[in-house]
């Protein structure tokens, strides 16, 4: 890899910004070039949200994504708004819970779900965030594993330390099990 950027899209609230953060520490940790921005909708809560991180073995010239290699979302609206920007031959992550998959065949999409586990797994819904982040890793190998864990647990609030550790290996599970829930291209 040498350069690789992401979207994580979703709505406000769902941690997504702390997500883009954690990645780019965790590629920092590796001695990795990074960018990473956010924005959310001017609804701070439930409005569309979307955290931006470019990895690179290289300088960083533009810090922008204009098309990612690997969007992640969580919300049917925002696949709808971001799935344009999504480079042919890229990786969509996305929950179980979008009904409305994107009809293009130039994309790899794995359907996972990651609300669902949040709650039903692990009771708090605020981790599904951290289980993306293990989802992530486990597709792409992005970044290290290790550097990854040491970006979560010095980014979390004390005392959750265990339960995010459980929810970045519940992320790591996910791709493993629904692997094959994949669509477009062969994976």
């Amino acid at each position: 890899m040498i350069r690789q950027e992401l979207r994580l899209t979703g709505s406000g609230g769902q941690g997504l910004i702390l997500a883009g953060i954690i990645l780019a520490e965790a590629a920092l940790y590796d001695g990795m070039n990074v960018v990473q921005s956010q924005s959310y909708g001017p609804e701070a809560r439930g409005g569309a949200s979307k955290a931006e991180v470019i990895i690179s073995k290289e300088k960083i010239n533009y810090p922008k994504v204009n098309e990612c290699d690997i969007m992640l979302t969580l919300t049917q609206v925002a696949c709808d708004k971001y799935i344009n920007s999504l480079k042919s031959g890229g990786i969509l992550i996305v929950d179980k819970s979008i009904e409305k998959l994107p009809e293009r065949d130039d994309i790899k999409i794995y359907r996972v779900p990651i609300l669902e586990t949040a709650i039903d797994k692990l009771g708090k819904p605020m981790v599904a965030n951290i289980i993306a982040l293990g989802s992530i890793y486990e597709l792409t190998k992005i970044v290290s594993k290790d550097s990854l864990e040491r970006a979560v647990l010095g980014r979390v609030p004390r005392g959750t330390e265990e339960l995010n550790k459980k929810a970045l290996e519940e992320g790591f599970n996910l791709i493993r099990e629904h692997k094959e829930d994949c669509y477009g291209e062969v994976c």
